[in-house]
This record gives C-alpha cells, structure tokens and sequence, in this order.
C-alpha cells in the first residue's frame, strides 16, 4: 500500500485524472447543469460595476431618476439572478459529489470484501479506514467546490481582463502591473500548503491506525499498566497533527492579507493614474469607479483558485491513495484464463456435488518466505469422518484450516475435494460447504438472534432456536433481558468467553453446512460447559464431515481418525487407542497432559 507520505499525486497526472472524470459520467447532466450555473452566475458578476459606471455617468449627472430608477431594477434583478445562478451550481455539485462519495465508498467496500486475507496481514486496519473515510472526503471537496469553480473562478478572471481593456486600455494595464507580485505570493502559498497539507493527511493516518489498534487492545493495555505510555505516544503523534495544522494555518493567515494589501496597492494605483485622466478629461468618473469595483472582483478569483490547486493536489494525492488501493490485485480468486500452455480456460466450478472427499496431496505452505508452516503434507478425509488434528503450537495445524479454506493458497501440492484442486472453485461454492468454530469468536454489533443467522433470510428463528437449544446456549440465551432479541455490544463484550463460544456453535449449526471445522472451540469453555458441547456434537457430527483442532485430547478421542503434526509434518496417523499403543509423539502428548492435569488438580 502507499503510505500518506509516499503519495503526493499531481494535477498533472492524466491517469488520475482520466479516472477520477469517469465518476462523473453517470451525473454528466448535473454536471453540465452546474457548469452552465457557474458559467451565467460569473457573467452576471460583471454587470453590477458596469451598471454604476453607466448611473455615474449618465444618469446621475442629469438627474434622469426614472432612469436611475429602471437601472436601480436591472441592477437588482441581476443581483437575483446571480445568487438564484450560484445556489443551483451550489446545490447541483454538492449533491453529486455526494453521490461520487457514495459510489467509491462502495466500490471500495466491495473491493475490500474481495480482498484476501494476507492483505489484511500486510496492512493496518487504522490506514484502510483513512482510505475509506478522510481520502474518499478530499474527492468530495474537489468534486463540490473545485473542478466546477474553476471553471466559474478563470470565467471571472477573464470576463473582467476583457471588459477592463475595452473599457480602458491604458487604465487596464496599471491595473495588471500588480500580477507578478500576485503570482509570486500564489506560488510561494501553493508550494507550501501542499507540503503542509500532505503532512496533515499524513499524521491523520497514523493517529487512526494508532487508535484503532489501541482501543481495539484496550482491555490489554489496561492489564499491562500501558496507559501512561500510550498517552505519551498518542500524545506525540497528536502534537504532530496539530503542528502541522498550525503550519497550514500561518499560511493561509499570510496568503489572504497579502492579496488584500495588493488589492489595495492596485486600487491606490487605479486611483493615482485614473483620477489624473479624470481631470484631463480623458476618462469618464463613472469609468474610475468601475474599474475601482472590478479590481476588486479581479483578486478574489486569482485568491480562489491557488486554493483550488491545493483542494485539487490534495485530491490527487487522496485518489492516488484510493486508486492504488482498488487496483491492489485479488490475490486469492478462482481462475479465468488458461493456466497453462496448450489448455483451455478454467472456469470457477459452481461447486461439488459428490460425497465431498477431502484430499491433502504433498501440500507445501510458508506464510513468509523462510521456514514452510507446513512440509509435504498428504492425508484424506472421506465424506462423513470424524478427523482430528493434534500437535504442538505452531505445527501447522490452524493452518490446514486456513488452506482448506483458501485463505491462503498452497506453495506446492494441491487440495482436492472429490477430486478437484479447489483453486478451480467458486470460492463462494466453496466456503459453503463449511461451518467455521473459531478459538476466538468475532461477534458483530446487533442481537443474539442477528448474530447466530448472520443475515441469512433463510434460518427462521424456529431453526435459530433450535440450534441454540442443540449446543446448550438457550439457557444462558433464556436468563437475559429479551432473550434473542438481547443487544450485542462490539466484539461482544457483555458476553463471557465461553457464552461467545456457545454461540459461534449455534451459528454454524444454523448454517447446517456439510463439512463442520473445529479450531480449538472448546478451548474457552469451562469443564461443564465442555461437556454439554462434547454431547451436542455427537449428535451434530453424525453424517457429517468433521475436522476438529484441539489441544485438549480428551475432546478428540472417539475420533475416527487423529492426525499428529509436528514442525510442519504429518508424523503420525490413526485412531486414539492405535496411537498410544505406538507410543510416539501423540502417547508423548497425551502424557505430557496428564501429567499437567494431576498437577491442576
């Protein structure tokens, strides 16, 4: 991913801006409408000092206050029509710049789901969220108040250049005399907020990272006494934002005063040479207070649009943020092209409809490069076994779950089931086939109901209900405040261990999937509750295909068949008593175990 200080973007990068115009083709229409909005409401400012010119010239020297009067009407309707102008460019650009934000938000939503879970290994939650929420902003600043006032600001700039030569060609360049020192103030404010601008986004993204990572550990940060130290860091990288904010604002506090004190300069110069031709004769008074109103007028958009750049680098350097996050590949998805020379393209299949045998064939995996997780694996589980996977921690045994499921894929070897590599899978036909129990079980903000169906329409609550009573959560489930119905707080936090553990059984039985894997879930669970689980899922497993993980091996006896990994390789393999009688490494664990219990005991 690029980092926030690694990404400047350029307004002149036609990639970014070739893409980032294709949002707008589906809103081409209030697009256009705008620009039109923009394009009358500059055109109409150039009427009101004109108007004064033609009053103090004409009308008020004679008199004339019926003229005076109808002028006074024009005047007023023009004043109408620009502000009517500027609330429909106003209102059209904000509400499709609303309706871009809501489009890349969800296209980058989508592509987020179909990212791979190694991404997630390799990138802070904090700094993804800054993709989706702060970057995804600055596009919404460029599209409401940047591309189309730019048009509307250069419109401005040259509808008074041009009227103030015709007016007055001489008077015109004293008035322009000032542009230089103009355009090195604008350049001088442009360098240096863009720097500072690019270091406010960059300490925005360290401070969500930083505070995602703390509030989600918080309950270990609490236990360790870390408290005053992550204080002391956040308060650093805080200190940080805040100065470069600081930073940002003396530049801006500089930039506006200096284009008043020019304004100024520019007036007293229209007023210094034009009040000389006034008293030659050689322009009109009128003419002198219509070119003191339109330099006025003439700075203001010069101003706006060295702001502009910097919203439009600031957006740039956000979608190049965001672009290279939506261009990140899917790493983890069922094949489409030819895989290989001479063979035809491989289509994902839909899914499997035989019996469902799982085949590990010589599989070789490392999550980095180094030392592979797991060494030449090979074992098979037919439809409708009862297979256990033992050993020590990190022998490879979460990671054969983690394979199965294509989380991540194989170095060597394949997975079959039934005989199909299950890279050439439909990887949602494929994770339909199984129901997950994890160790640590993710519950999501909502009830308890919503938490065992997951959003399936099709588990009734009869079904939900069921699936409770089967694994023995209806219990706790009946002791709270609305049963079901009862809230659940983030991570469910008002749940304890063992309740949270209960549930995530629930939900898988719910789902009713052919394949059932077990990682470690009686691991949180006390003795008790251990047994009412073991009882329950006798009768769960009965015709279906089940992988348990367990450290306890007295969860895992009556397995039909007990894999044994060690440093990455299948050492051992048979049923509980074939194993002990072996008197090899899984006869090592299970006294080593015992021994641990008399000890607890």
């Amino acid at each position: 991913m690029i980092d926030e200080a690694e990404s400047q973007g350029s307004v002149h990068d036609t990639r970014l801006v070739s893409r980032l115009l294709a949002y707008l083709r589906p809103y081409r229409a209030l697009v256009a409408l705008a620009i039109a909005a923009g394009l009358g409401h500059s055109l109409l400012d150039l009427a009101p000092p004109y108007l004064t010119k033609v009053a103090v010239d004409r009308y008020i020297p004679s008199g004339n206050l019926p003229g005076l009067s109808l002028l006074a009407l024009v005047f007023l309707m023009t004043l109408a029509g620009s502000f009517a102008l500027d609330y429909v460019q106003n209102w059209t650009m904000q509400v499709t710049g609303q309706r871009i934000m809501f489009d890349i938000r969800m296209q980058m939503y989508r592509h987020l789901q179909r990212l791979d879970v190694p991404f997630y290994d390799r990138n802070a939650v904090g700094r993804l969220m800054t993709r989706v929420t702060t970057d995804v902003d600055a596009l919404n600043e460029l599209f409401t108040s940047g591309v189309v006032a730019v048009f509307g600001d250069a419109c401005t700039l040259l509808g008074i250049m041009a009227v103030l030569l015709w007016m007055d060609w001489r008077l015109a360049l004293v008035t322009f005399s000032v542009l230089p020192l103009i355009a090195l103030i604008s350049n001088w404010f442009r360098v240096n907020v863009r720097e500072s601008y690019r270091t406010v986004r960059t300490w925005i993204g360290r401070i969500n990272v930083f505070l995602q990572e703390r509030l989600a550990g918080m309950a270990t940060v609490q236990l360790f006494r870390r408290e005053a130290r992550d204080f002391a860091e956040f308060d650093a990288i805080d200190r940080r934002h805040r100065d470069a904010n600081v930073a940002s604002i003396f530049y801006y506090a500089l930039f506006y005063p200096a284009v008043e004190v020019v304004s100024a300069l520019a007036a007293a110069l229209i007023i210094w040479v034009g009040a000389g031709r006034v008293a030659e004769h050689t322009l009109t008074l009128g003419s002198l207070v219509a070119f003191l109103l339109y330099s006025q007028r003439f700075f203001r958009p010069i101003s706006d649009l060295s702001e502009k750049f910097n919203v439009l680098q600031g957006a740039m350097a956000a979608s190049e943020r965001i672009f290279a996050l939506l261009d990140t590949p899917v790493a983890i998805a069922a094949p489409t092209t030819a895989v290989a020379p001479g063979v035809v393209s491989v289509h994902p299949r839909a899914g499997v409809t035989g019996p469902g045998a799982i085949a590990f064939e010589h599989v070789t995996f490392a999550y980095v490069k180094g030392e592979p997780v797991l060494r030449d694996v090979s074992f098979r589980v037919e439809p409708g076994q009862r297979v256990a996977l033992v050993g020590a921690t990190g022998a490879g045994k979460t990671t054969v779950v983690n394979l199965l499921l294509r989380f991540y894929d194989v170095l060597e070897g394949r997975i079959t089931i039934d005989g199909v590599d299950i890279r050439e899978m439909d990887l949602t036909a494929l994770r339909a086939m199984f129901g997950l129990v994890l160790q640590d079980v993710h519950l999501f903000a909502g009830d308890i109901a919503s938490n065992i169906r997951l959003g399936n329409d099709g588990i009734t609550d009869e079904a939900v209900e069921r699936a409770a009573h089967a694994v023995h959560a209806s219990s706790f489930i009946a002791r709270l405040p609305r049963g079901f119905a009862t809230a659940v707080a983030e991570r469910g936090g008002a749940l304890s261990a063992g309740e949270k553990q209960l549930l995530s059984f629930a939900r898988a039985l719910a789902f009713d999937r052919r394949v059932l894997v077990l990682d470690e879930a009686t691991s949180s669970v006390d003795t008790e509750t251990e047994r009412l689980i073991r009882d329950a899922l006798r009768v769960i497993m009965q015709g279906r295909t089940t992988i348990a993980i367990a450290h306890r091996l007295s969860t895992i006896q009556d397995m039909d068949k007990i894999l044994v990994l060690h440093k990455g390789q299948l050492r051992e393999s048979g049923t509980h008593q074939d194993l002990l009688a072996r008197r090899g490494l899984y006869h090592r664990l299970s006294q080593l175990q015992f021994k641990d219990a008399l000890r607890t005991g």
